[in-house]
C-alpha cells in the first residue's frame, strides 16, 4: 500500500501536464475544456491501473506524454455515429441503422438540409400548405390507398391507430399475434398506453374466425390482425385468411387494422422474396387501416406509414397525439425521394440498397467476394478463402428466408480473428464482419456497391498495422 501510494503522489498534476509544450499547444487548436477533460481522462486511467496492479509500475507509467492527451482528446471530439461497412451478410441490421439510403436520396436531402424549403407553403399561391401532401399523394398512388399519414415509427402508427379508434373500448387480438419487437416493446403494452382494452381470442398456435365472432360485443371497437414479421408460428397452426377476417368486420361494422411491421410496395413482390408483406394485397382484400415501417424493406428513411380509409385516417390526423408523433422535414424528403423510386419498379430495385441486397444474384456475389478476396491476397500475415455464406433479412423481417451468397474468410497469424474483429470496429470506417470457426467472414451482399471493395480491403490493411504498434 505504501509503494502504491508513493506512485499515485508522483502522478503529475493537470497544470503540469498543460504545461508540456505539445499539450500547451493543443489548447491553441481546442478549447481549453475539452484538453483539461482529456488530460484528467488519462490520469484517471494511470490511477486506476495503478491501483489494479497494486502500484507496481515502472516510471515510464508515471509519466503523461502529449501523444497520450492528443489520442485521447481526439477519441473525445470523434463523432460518435460514425460510418460503418456492413460486412455481416444481415440486410437490415438493427445495430447498424437498419435501411442505407439510396444515392439519389442523399442528394435531395443534401440540397434541403442546408437552407429552407417550403415544408408547409403551397409555393402555387403562396398560401399555407400541408406538409405530408407530397407523401401523401405518392403513398396513394403506389399502394391503392384512399388516405396516408406518416409519423415517427410503425409504433407510433399502431398507438395512433389504437388510441383514436379503441380508446376505453375493446380492441379484439389473436393470441398468437401478440408480438414483441425490439427494445422489448410488446403489442400488448402498446395497446394498454392507447387506453384500449385487449380482448385475446384463440390460443397460441390456433384462431379460428369464430373465436372473433364470439368476442364481438357491444363495446367491440375494431379487430386487429398483427404479421408475425420477426418470428414464425409452424406446424400445428391455423388462423383465418385476411379476406375472412375482414368480411367479418365488414358485416359487423368494425374497422379491420392490419400491423404488417414491416412491408415493401413492390407490386407483385418479387418471388426471391417469398412471403413479404406488402400493403396492397390487404387493402384489396378490404382491410380498414394498415400500418408499417418506412424503412425496413421499404428501404427509407425510419418512419410509420398509415395507408388506408380517408375517413378514418383523417380523424388520425386531427388527434393532438398526430402532432406529437409526426416527423420533420428531413423524413419526409428522404421518404418522398424513396418513394419516386417506387414509380419505376426497375429503378427501385437497382437504386435501394436494400432491394439491390436482397434480389443481388448468386453470381454477382461470387464476383464480388472474389475481387475482394483478390485484393486481400496480396496483404502479409492473413490467410484468406472465398466461402459461401448464409445471410439474414435481419430488423425483423422475413424471419424464415435464409440468403445463399459469399464471403472471404481471414485467418491472421501470430493473432485471433477476435482481435482483427476488434482492430476493424475501432477503425476509420468501422467494418463489421462475422466471427465463425476461428475466422473473420466478411459477407459481401452487404456491402453498400463495389467502391466498397477498396475501402473494406484498405480497412483490413490498415488494422494489420497494429501488429507493429
Amino acid at each position: 500500500m505504501a509503494d502504491l501510494r508513493k506512485r499515485l503522489q508522483r502522478l503529475p498534476s493537470v497544470d503540469a501536464v498543460l504545461r508540456q509544450p505539445e499539450v500547451a499547444r493543443l489548447l491553441a487548436e481546442h478549447p481549453r475544456g475539452q484538453v483539461v477533460a482529456a488530460v484528467r481522462r488519462v490520469l484517471a486511467e494511470r490511477r486506476r491501473l495503478l491501483r489494479e496492479r497494486g502500484g507496481k509500475e515502472d516510471d515510464a507509467k508515471i509519466a503523461v506524454p502529449a501523444s497520450e492527451v492528443r489520442a485521447a482528446l481526439a477519441e473525445a471530439i470523434r463523432a460518435r455515429l460514425r460510418p460503418v461497412i456492413n460486412a455481416t451478410g444481415v440486410v437490415l441490421h438493427t445495430n447498424l441503422g437498419r435501411s442505407p439510403l439510396p444515392a439519389r436520396v442523399v442528394e435531395h436531402l443534401a440540397r434541403l438540409a442546408g437552407g429552407f424549403c417550403n415544408l408547409e407553403l403551397d409555393l402555387s399561391d403562396g398560401e399555407r400548405g400541408e406538409r405530408q401532401a407530397a407523401v401523401q399523394d405518392l403513398l396513394c398512388e403506389l399502394s391503392g390507398a384512399g388516405g396516408a399519414l406518416v409519423v415517427n415509427n410503425n409504433a407510433a402508427a399502431v398507438f395512433l391507430m389504437l388510441r383514436v379508434l379503441a380508446a376505453n373500448r375493446e380492441a379484439i387480438v389473436s393470441r398468437g399475434q401478440q408480438v414483441e419487437i425490439g427494445g422489448s416493446f410488446r403489442v400488448p403494452d402498446v395497446m394498454r398506453a392507447s387506453g384500449a382494452r385487449m380482448v385475446e381470442v384463440g390460443t397460441t398456435n390456433k384462431t379460428h374466425l369464430y373465436d372473433y365472432e364470439r368476442a364481438i360485443g357491444p363495446d367491440t371497437a375494431l379487430i386487429l390482425s398483427v404479421h408475425r414479421s420477426n418470428f414464425a408460428l409452424v406446424g400445428f397452426t391455423e388462423e383465418p385468411a385476411l379476406e375472412a377476417l375482414a368480411a367479418l368486420a365488414r358485416s359487423r361494422g368494425l374497422p379491420l387494422l392490419l400491423d404488417l411491421g414491416t412491408a415493401t410496395l413492390l407490386d407483385p413482390v418479387p418471388p426471391e422474396l417469398p412471403g413479404a408483406p406488402a400493403p396492397q394485397p390487404a387493402l384489396r382484400t378490404g382491410v380498414s387501416l394498415v400500418c408499417f415501417s418506412g424503412d425496413k424493406l421499404l428501404g427509407g428513411p425510419q418512419c410509420g406509414i398509415l395507408l388506408g380509409d380517408p375517413g378514418l385516417v383523417t380523424a388520425l390526423a386531427r388527434d393532438p397525439m398526430a402532432r406529437a408523433l409526426r416527423v420533420g422535414r428531413l423524413t419526409l424528403a428522404a421518404l418522398e425521394a424513396t418513394l419516386r423510386l417506387y414509380q419505376d419498379p426497375a429503378a427501385a430495385r437497382r437504386e435501394i440498397p436494400v432491394l439491390r441486397m436482397l434480389l443481388a444474384s448468386s453470381a454477382e456475389l461470387k464476383r464480388r467476394a472474389r475481387a475482394l478476396q483478390r485484393r486481400l491476397r496480396r496483404l502479409a500475415g492473413i490467410e484468406s478463402e472465398l466461402v459461401p455464406t448464409v445471410g439474414q433479412v435481419g430488423g425483423g423481417s422475413l424471419p424464415e428466408l435464409s440468403l445463399p451468397g459469399y464471403g472471404v474468410a481471414l485467418r491472421p497469424a501470430g493473432f485471433s480473428a477476435q482481435t482483427l474483429a476488434q482492430w476493424l470496429r475501432q477503425g476509420e470506417p468501422a467494418v463489421l464482419g462475422r466471427l465463425h470457426q476461428e475466422r473473420l467472414v466478411l459477407d459481401v451482399r452487404t456491402l453498400i456497391d463495389d467502391s466498397e471493395i477498396g475501402v473494406l480491403a484498405q480497412a483490413v490493411a490498415t488494422a494489420l498495422l497494429h501488429r507493429s504498434r
